[in-house]
């Protein structure tokens, strides 16, 4: 017969990933990919290295639910900034604002989701990264071209064209420790707003 978990050791398994997930996350943001290793997220969890692998089957798992956690956490942000402003050129802005802002706070996080040099399982979550804010975008630029704001266009083509430019324009910035935004982040905006035929 299968051992089958209690309510309680589940409840404490749950509690104990989340803890190795925000100890990952923290890790990210100080030392980028690699800095992730098993061991390394282990000793911030503050659990032992073996019981890292109760968890995930080794680095690349841990790294790909990471990549998920914080690209969740940076859609939900931008799709909020969004749905608080009242039309669609500033729903457009909101959308690039907040998501440059955000990376420019925490710029090796914001790196070492756009660019960091890493295994190709990382590659193939940045892949995931990037079509995620391309559909938000795409929601953002269809909503614009139907309200009659920005000229008739594809709206992902044109969400894939601005994120794509966007992130590049982000990645020096980024390697050189973000620091304060100052004319970037609203020059980042005008761009996308004279690109998207709506300046």
């Amino acid at each position: 017969m299968a051992y089958r978990r209690t309510p309680a050791v589940q409840a404490r398994l749950d509690a104990q990933r989340e803890t190795v997930l925000k100890a990952a996350v923290a890790l990210l943001a100080e030392d980028g990919y690699a800095g992730c290793s098993m061991a390394a997220v282990a000793r911030r969890a503050g659990i032992a290295t073996g019981t890292m692998y109760q968890h995930f089957a080794g680095k690349a798992e841990l790294s790909v639910e990471l990549f998920r956690t914080v690209v969740r956490r940076e859609v939900e942000a931008v799709t909020e900034a969004a749905a608080r402003a009242d039309d669609p050129h500033r729903r457009i802005a909101a959308v690039v604002e907040t998501f440059a802002a955000r990376a420019l706070k925490a710029p090796r996080l914001a790196y070492a989701l756009l660019a960091e040099p890493a295994d190709p399982v990382v590659e193939a979550e940045r892949l995931v990264f990037r079509r995620a804010f391309r559909d938000l975008f795409a929601v953002q630029v269809a909503a614009a071209v139907a309200a009659g704001t920005i000229p008739p266009q594809h709206p992902e083509l044109t969400a894939a064209a601005v994120v794509g430019a966007v992130g590049e324009a982000l990645v020096g910035p980024l390697a050189e420790g973000g620091g304060h935004p100052g004319d970037l982040v609203p020059a980042l905006v005008d761009f996308t707003l004279r690109a998207l035929g709506g300046h």
